[in-house]
């Protein structure tokens, strides 16, 4: 009897010692981070005929925020248009404004889309400032050489 109520005490401990084991390891897992305060960044705003999309970054060029205008809901052609890149920018700037305390941005234009000055413009209607606005629109020059003899 006495080794019966020696294992049911045993018993009766591992479970309240788990458990009182459970919080303490819940407490020395790392939570989330925090939101990262940025002031400065840069909106890049890529702007095809077919979609624009924007992201906001800090200097080093880490993403805090992006938007397109297929994630706004819009589809099929309208994806295209000035309007569409105006709500998506004003929703991705909402983001960097509120959660990482955005207040200035370089802008940087890339394409030929529709939604080119829209997207500038709904920054100003967020309320950033913008400090510079730079154009890094690829442009084709021809091309290499082509492979193999050159042809008489």
């Amino acid at each position: 009897m006495a080794e019966e109520e020696i294992k049911t005490t045993v018993a009766a401990e591992a479970p309240e010692a788990t458990e009182a084991a459970a919080p303490e390891a819940k407490k020395s897992k790392a939570g989330k981070k925090g939101k990262r305060v940025v002031n400065a960044g840069e909106l890049h705003i890529q702007a095809t005929f077919n979609n624009t999309i924007i992201s906001v970054t800090d200097k080093k060029g880490e993403v805090l925020a992006a938007s397109s205008a297929g994630a706004n809901g819009f589809r099929g052609s309208k994806k295209g248009t000035a309007y569409a890149a105006q709500i998506a920018a004003e929703k991705c700037l909402n983001i960097a404004k509120k959660d990482h305390a955005m207040n200035s941005v370089d802008v940087f234009v890339k394409g030929i889309g529709l939604g080119r000055d829209s997207a500038i413009r709904a920054v100003s209607s967020v309320g950033i400032k913008i400090d510079s606005i730079t154009d890094v629109t690829p442009i084709a020059h021809g091309g290499v050489r082509p492979k193999g003899e050159r042809k008489p």
